[in-house]
């Protein structure tokens, strides 16, 4: 959650390279110690400058992560194969969109009409390590690291201090807001896979400053008016403390702060006291409480959205991010192994996929990079739509140790698909090519930890700049480069 009061964490390196690390040693002897070099990147990595670039960084200001937990099938959504046996061959017919040569299946008829607009990725694919199941998976995507305690059915411990940062809050640390808003916003759920909650979605070792803004609404997961339900009460004033009196105690804090003798304030964390002021700012102005307003939207586009807990969430993200949010991630709202609407569709694949998951997403999505291509906001906000692995080619096979029907997919991070739009994406683009039955990549496979390198670049951050863990140890944002042939 978003606090005021938060614990000592460790410093952010920003904009270090390991390259820059080893030569430090020659640094020092010029007298340049190791804290004059981290601020000397630090304000290197913030004002964008340095040796680092290339196609597209830079241009986004904002990113929306449509976190697809579960695992979708691309054969079923944007990758069908045909000419293929009954058992890979998906139930649903392709259908023709924008793009010549280009098929969906019949699940996605809102988008095979603007995936002009994106790119997609049919070439996302790694090799797993212990992370046929989700929570592992999810790990990695969301902070480009394999956790620590992997066991081979993927199942981790929950949540630690000790954790990468997910994305989103190295963004928030890295590109803070330049107006007083949320920089980090999770919603409608957290993710979780059976008892662990939450894992890649904090903080971490950035400490709890950093944790996203956490809106849950109150409802279980099939509950699909909750958005309607929404409370930001903690982003407005009680009525028993008026703004005068909230800026006269920050008065009181500052002058309080400035008596702490040298060596104290030497000792202090300035980044929370910073944080504080950027939280009192958020507080007086209103801006969030109004972003979260959805009732200041039409009717119509509501409807087009979608009137569910997903569709409201991608209209709540663009509201979001045009007033001044940096990152926002929605988590498909089911958790990942679950009946219904979950996209883990070991079993009921035809109707829980034709009836449930596919309608709200093929809504949601669309009526998302429509709405922001002709709010020329799809310029500078970048939109990454992903799951933590596909499904297996052949129905009805265990590829995890679980059990499928015939009407179910297993498990299958070796190939699958991601969508990304905006902020310089390149429109109407395939990238990357599966085999016949979308079991491998045949050309220019993409690791998520290159997604996640890909999404740095875009917002002007080098993948390479150095963040030290809970040991004071230097470690990258993601041991990976950019894709940037996907950047136009």
């Amino acid at each position: 959650m978003f606090a005021i009061n938060q614990g000592v964490t460790r410093d952010l390196c920003d904009g270090v390279t390991r390259r820059e690390l080893i030569r430090l040693g020659g640094s020092s002897m010029l007298g340049l110690s190791l804290s004059g070099l981290l601020r000397l990147q630090s304000a290197r990595a913030n004002d964008g400058a340095g040796s680092y670039g290339g196609p597209g960084f830079g241009k986004a200001k904002s990113v929306i992560l449509v976190y697809l937990q579960g695992g979708p099938s691309h054969l079923d959504l944007w990758d069908p194969k045909e000419n293929v046996p009954d058992n890979v061959r998906s139930i649903f017919k392709p259908i023709s969109t924008k793009l010549p040569g280009v098929q969906f299946t019949e699940l996605l008829p809102k988008l095979s009409q603007v995936n002009d607009k994106f790119t997609m990725i049919r070439s996302m694919s790694y090799t797993p390590v212990g992370l046929f199941n989700h929570t592992a998976a999810i790990y990695q995507i969301l902070t480009g690291y394999t956790a620590d305690k992997v066991s081979p059915s993927g199942q981790l411990e929950p949540p630690s201090p000790k954790d990468f940062p997910t994305a989103g809050s190295q963004v928030a640390r890295l590109k803070p807001p330049t107006v007083p808003m949320l920089p980090f916003v999770m919603m409608p759920r957290p993710l979780q896979e059976s008892n662990v909650v939450g894992k890649g979605g904090g903080a971490g070792f950035l400490g709890p400053a950093y944790d996203p803004y956490t809106l849950y609404p109150a409802g279980d997961d099939m509950d699909m008016a909750k958005m309607d339900r929404i409370t930001v009460d903690d982003l407005q004033l009680r009525r028993e403390v008026g703004k005068t009196r909230l800026e006269r105690r920050a008065k009181l804090r500052d002058t309080i702060n400035q008596g702490m003798d040298d060596l104290e304030r030497a000792t202090a964390k300035m980044d929370i006291d910073a944080y504080y002021g950027k939280a009192l700012d958020l507080v007086l102005s209103g801006n969030a409480r109004k972003a979260f307003d959805l009732k200041q939207e039409k009717d119509g586009l509501r409807d087009q959205y979608g009137r569910n807990t997903f569709g409201q969430c991608c209209l709540l993200a663009r509201r979001l991010v045009e007033a001044g949010t940096r990152f926002v991630e929605i988590n498909w709202p089911k958790i990942a192994n679950s009946d219904n609407h979950s996209w883990d569709v070991h079993t009921g694949l035809s109707q829980r996929m034709k009836n449930q998951s596919a309608p709200m997403l093929d809504a949601g999505l669309s009526a998302l990079i429509s709405d922001l291509d002709q709010r020329g906001l799809l310029n500078d906000t970048l939109v990454i739509a992903v799951g933590e692995f596909g499904r297996s080619p052949q129905r009805g096979v265990s590829t995890s140790g679980n059990d499928n029907s015939d009407d179910g997919r297993d498990h299958w991070p070796y190939c699958y698909t991601a969508v990304m739009a905006g902020a310089g994406t390149r429109r109407g683009h395939v990238h990357g090519k599966s085999d016949k039955t979308a079991s491998a990549p045949l050309e220019s496979p993409v690791h998520p930890r290159e997604l996640l390198a890909t999404l740095y670049h875009s917002l002007g951050i080098n993948p390479a700049t150095m963040v030290m863990n809970h040991l004071n140890q230097p470690r990258e944002l993601v041991q990976a480069e950019a894709v940037t042939s996907l950047l136009a």
